[in-house]
């Protein structure tokens, strides 16, 4: 059995509308989670895995995710910019193109799918509240991967002048 303590205004977030939120919790995770009045939250799980796994889902929803911190989310829709991932039921955030891998990505299909499960770190909440993920920088802070150079920070020659399209008449 584990528990932690809750703000008491965060508890609905946890339940969800309906029981939605919790419910989903406990059939993802197979315990049980009960949550007191004054904000104590006790999950009970035959896996104690299972167990963490659920209270870190609770924190995540009560807690605001912090600048810096490492989650587990799943890809819920694609975009030709990059791919939102759900990082707690109802918080939600960006993975850029440029931020999915510790290559050079020319197309978010080529490495996430909807329904993927990926590690992301927070790198940015702006001024309106909205997550900014880096699946790279999760990649090297968790697996030690190395980014590759891919010639985007290499100075680049100046251009030739253009010549012959002056008004031509």
């Amino acid at each position: 059995m584990l528990s932690t303590t809750i703000h008491p205004d965060k508890i609905r977030e946890v339940i969800g509308s309906g029981g939605k939120v919790i419910q989903k919790i406990q059939a993802d995770c197979e315990c049980k989670i009960d949550i007191d009045d004054d904000g104590k939250v006790f999950i009970t799980a035959v896996n104690g895995e299972n167990a963490e796994r659920a209270l870190m889902i609770v924190e995540t929803i009560a807690n605001d995710p912090e600048i810096g911190s490492i989650y587990r989310g799943k890809v819920t829709r694609l975009m030709t910019f990059g791919a939102f991932v759900e990082i707690a039921p109802g918080k939600e955030g960006l993975v850029h193109i440029s931020k999915l891998d510790v290559k050079r990505t020319e197309k978010v299909e080529d490495v996430v799918a909807v329904g993927d499960e990926i590690i992301v770190k927070v790198v940015e909440i702006d001024d309106q509240g909205r997550i900014n993920l880096s699946r790279r920088d999760a990649l090297v802070e968790i697996e030690g991967a190395v980014v590759e150079d891919d010639g985007a920070d290499e100075e680049r020659k100046p251009r030739r002048p253009r010549q012959g399209f002056r008004n031509k008449k």
